[in-house]
């Protein structure tokens, strides 16, 4: 069987399992703190040497911290339940209609979590642009399977279209948090780390399919980092903060 590869050089943005991890950490151990206290603060004068004279504020709080976890838990579902069908596609499994369907209820998932600050519709819209997501994940795997380069071609070319059109989506939304450049490079490699996945493991690979996933999860944590601290930035007094609000322990 043919690679399945993504068009063009992948982006230059890296992570690695040991920050991903020790950031899950920090998470962690902010919500137990702040189960007792609601919110962690220092002031701009501890924090940085009072060049701010005392007007922001260093912060974590409770509905931030809530808030960036259920992104977390929300995209570690979407590569969690992609891979369960990757896996129950390639092995020709008799759940792979059910773990689709949990799948796509995902991106259903996804959009209502984004609705109380992007608004009704793009929430709806954002759920509409993964569902295309995911549908065209599965056309390029049937396409895998049957050995037909021709339309593996066109459905990879197709799949790659959708995610820039899922970037742009969520940048122009938030275009001072979500840059558009940062969001592209973001979704592309999750692109790329997901169809490396899906080809190890249509092509038997299983070291290397099992190694792929490792490097599917620390990205998505990244991306989902990025899309959760975009939001709270952009909305500090949803999460409990202000305009001075500064969030660096949450989002370095």
């Amino acid at each position: 069987m043919k690679q399945l590869t993504g068009a063009g050089r992948r982006p230059s943005w890296k992570t690695t399992r040991r920050t991903a991890l020790a950031r899950s950490g920090l998470v962690g151990a902010l919500a137990l703190s702040l189960t007792v206290g609601g919110t962690i603060g220092m002031s701009a004068s501890a924090a940085d040497g009072g060049d701010k004279k005392g007007r922001e504020k260093a912060a974590v709080t409770r509905q931030a911290v809530v808030f960036h976890d259920q992104m977390r838990k929300l995209w570690e579902d979407h590569i969690t339940w992609t891979r369960l069908t990757i896996v129950s596609f390639a092995a020709g499994l008799p759940d792979l209609e059910p773990t689709e369907q949990r799948l796509l209820r995902n991106q259903v998932d996804l959009g209502n979590a984004f609705k109380p600050y992007l608004g009704e519709a793009a929430g709806n819209q954002l759920t509409t642009l993964l569902r295309e997501h995911i549908l065209g994940a599965v056309e390029v795997l049937e396409a895998a399977k049957a050995g037909d380069q021709d339309r593996l071609a066109a459905a990879v070319a197709a799949w790659y279209e959708n995610g820039q059109e899922i970037a742009d989506f969520l940048s122009a939304a938030n275009p001072k948090y979500w840059p558009q450049a940062q969001t592209r490079a973001l979704m592309r490699e999750h692109l790329d780390t997901t169809l490396k996945e899906a080809t190890d493991r249509l092509q038997g690979n299983f070291a290397a399919d099992i190694a792929d996933y490792d490097a599917v999860h620390d990205h998505i944590l990244v991306m989902s980092d990025f899309l959760s601290c975009g939001v709270i930035k952009r909305y500090p007094t949803k999460f409990g903060g202000n305009a001075h609000t500064r969030w660096d322990a949450l989002c370095p």
